[in-house]
């Protein structure tokens, strides 16, 4: 089962993807949900979601609808760094001083980075260094803490396509990597939250991506370095984790980092991500607009 948000009609909610239609959802009331809230509604709203695709109801053609982030406001996005086994190798390729950590290395990526799947992504005007990174990313459906590696299964919603866009020099600047992976617009997910695949299932899937049609990046989330219920035992040792959480696995060889000479992401590419099973996203490059400066300041009460 695939759960998307999507737009239609200048109305924003979310539904079910079923063949090339979308199923509406609404509550009881008729008032229009998120996905993070049906995730959050636990057996409600799975409930939910089983008697609309059920019904007899209205559905859209996918045609008619603009596809947005299946999840625009989780309260956490984290990636994890050097993670298949191929990309650790290229990077000790290209540096001699690379040094592969004793431990899972996580980083934030702020959650106005999130864009959805086909949505305009902006070279920033302040570097040349603008990257992509293919990435299979899960997403939490169990609100948990202290989860063991063979409980992950649990408290997992689904999968989708994350594209951890990465401004290297930025990212050079920050130790934990947060500032160079977190500008506006460099977290496209979608293009919707499959459901229903089991972590052997997700932990075997291609991971492939092309710029302007060539193909950049290709392989298998079986060379990951750390497994998925690995990953979830880690980060629910420090937090708690919540409905909607999105957490992005790593990436295979073949960044623009990692090319010679690099492979930089320009003004006018077409970036686009597969993964087996779960779809495409894919991204056009824009130029950064000029800043909006507000007139005056908005909160002066003297």
């Amino acid at each position: 089962m695939k759960l998307a948000t999507y737009t239609y009609e200048g109305r924003t909610r979310a539904g079910v993807v079923v063949d090339e239609e979308i199923v509406p959802l609404d509550d009881r009331g008729g008032a229009p949900l998120s996905v993070r809230a049906l995730l959050e509604a636990g057996t409600a709203g799975r409930a939910l979601i089983r008697s609309a695709c059920d019904a007899a109801g209205p559905r859209l053609a996918l045609a008619q609808v603009k596809l947005e982030a299946p999840i625009p406001d989780p309260r956490k996005f984290m990636g994890l760094g050097g993670n298949y086994g191929a990309h650790v190798a290229e990077m000790k390729k290209k540096s001699a001083a690379y040094q592969f950590p004793p431990n899972q290395i996580w980083f934030n990526k702020q959650t106005s980075c999130i864009i959805g799947p086909y949505d305009p992504m902006v070279k920033p005007a302040l570097s040349d260094e603008f990257d992509y990174e293919a990435e299979l990313a899960f997403v939490i459906g169990e609100r948990c803490r202290h989860v063991k590696a063979a409980d992950a299964g649990r408290v997992i919603a689904g999968y989708l396509v994350c594209n951890d866009a990465s401004v290297r020099d930025w990212q050079r600047r920050s130790p934990t990597g947060t500032l160079g992976k977190s500008f506006d617009t460099h977290g496209p997910i979608g293009p919707w939250l499959t459901l229903g695949l089991a972590i052997e299932e997700a932990e075997n899937l291609e991971v492939r991506s092309w710029v302007n049609g060539e193909l950049r990046q290709q392989g298998r989330t079986s060379d990951f370095i750390y497994r998925i219920g690995h990953m979830i035992e880690e980060l629910s040792t420090v937090f708690t984790l919540e409905p909607g959480d999105i957490f992005a696995t790593g990436t295979p060889p073949g960044t623009g980092a990692g090319m010679t000479p690099t492979g930089y992401l320009k003004v006018g590419d077409v970036m686009k991500i597969e993964v087996e099973r779960l779809g495409v996203i894919e991204n056009l490059v824009v130029t950064e607009p000029d800043p909006v400066i507000p007139a005056a300041p908005q909160f002066d009460i003297g």
